[in-house]
């Protein structure tokens, strides 16, 4: 099921190892069913490779977030069987890692892989709530004939953790969102998903910082009280293709550095996050910039989430 291991940060061993780390990075090297620019398979050994010229100090946390101890898992093999059967694989490995109580942190790879972190979660934590960030709706059935695909990934997570409630009830917010099919307007509509357009994000730029705190206030209220067990889907075309270009498909007009990272700190202050993931990265398609600040998004989360478990930041 795996094959040969890179280490993310380039972590000695005392910092990278399996038992004492509290963090696990799960890289997933899969792209079957990306419909326009591929090259995601590519993304997760792009992000390590990228990590490893990183400085570990955190100038906003003032510490280095790798001292909460990060393992590198070797690369999830993909399976040529199904994206279905892709999606149980990579369930079946992050279900290990929270049995462990670690924090899993996977990386993509393609959207799709998603639903099967998200389903190992909710198993152990049945209040399971999901922050997506995501410039696209997500929520296909099926696209292009297939049902398990990566226009389908918000709605086959909402699916894993439904158990018979209706998608207004489940704890789900979407942020960054510029693009949907009509088809995904009505299902948006008809059952009351929460969206947060990146046009809402943009226009509270005019507003100051404050305008943007309330913003992220009222997201992270629809997820539930404090401290509930929440989920963070980061797909990189959430953000601007000006920061990040190298996805699978950009798209204008998207969030900048500083909402997604004040959003990603204030959700991890505010809830037990208990897995976490980054995807849809194509390195080949855009300036390895992007590859960069993919790797330091997926190690602010290092940070946002082991300082929160440690009672605050340092700064």
């Amino acid at each position: 099921m795996f094959s040969s291991a890179r280490v993310f940060g380039g972590l000695e061993a005392e910092r990278s190892d399996y038992l004492t780390s509290q963090f696990v990075i799960v890289p997933v090297p899969y792209d079957a069913t990306t419909t326009y620019r591929s090259g995601t398979r590519d993304g997760p050994r792009a992000i390590i490779d990228a990590s490893l010229q990183m400085e570990l100090w955190d100038l906003e946390l003032g510490c280095e977030p790798a001292d909460h101890g990060i393992h590198t898992f070797p690369e999830v093999e993909p399976h040529l069987g199904s994206s279905k059967l892709m999606v149980e694989r990579v369930r079946d490995v992050v279900a290990g890692v929270i049995s462990d109580d670690k924090v899993p942190i996977m990386i993509g790879g393609e959207h799709t892989l998603t639903a099967g972190a998200v389903e190992a979660c909710g198993a152990v934590y049945p209040d399971l709530a999901i922050l997506y960030l995501d410039a696209h709706a997500d929520v296909r059935d099926p696209y292009l004939g297939a049902e398990w695909n990566h226009a389908s990934a918000l709605r086959l997570s909402i699916g894993a953790i439904r158990r018979g409630r209706a998608v207004s009830e489940v704890p789900v917010v979407a942020v960054g969102i510029r693009s949907a099919a009509a088809e995904e307007a009505d299902y948006i509509r008809e059952n009351e998903l929460r969206v947060v357009l990146a046009q809402e994000v943009a226009e509270t730029r005019y507003g100051g910082m404050s305008a943007r705190d309330r913003m992220w206030d009222e997201v992270l209220e629809r997820l539930g009280p404090r401290e509930a067990p929440l989920y963070i889907s980061v797909d990189l075309d959430c953000l601007d293709p000006s920061v990040i270009a190298a996805v699978g498909t950009p798209e204008p007009g998207g969030l900048d550095w500083y909402e997604v990272t004040s959003l990603l700190r204030r959700a991890c202050e505010r809830f037990k996050v208990v897995g976490a993931d980054v995807v849809e990265l194509a390195p080949d398609e855009g300036p390895v910039a992007g590859t960069f600040a993919a790797a330091k998004l997926v190690y602010k989360l290092v940070g946002y989430i082991g300082n929160r478990a440690q009672g605050g930041s340092s700064d």
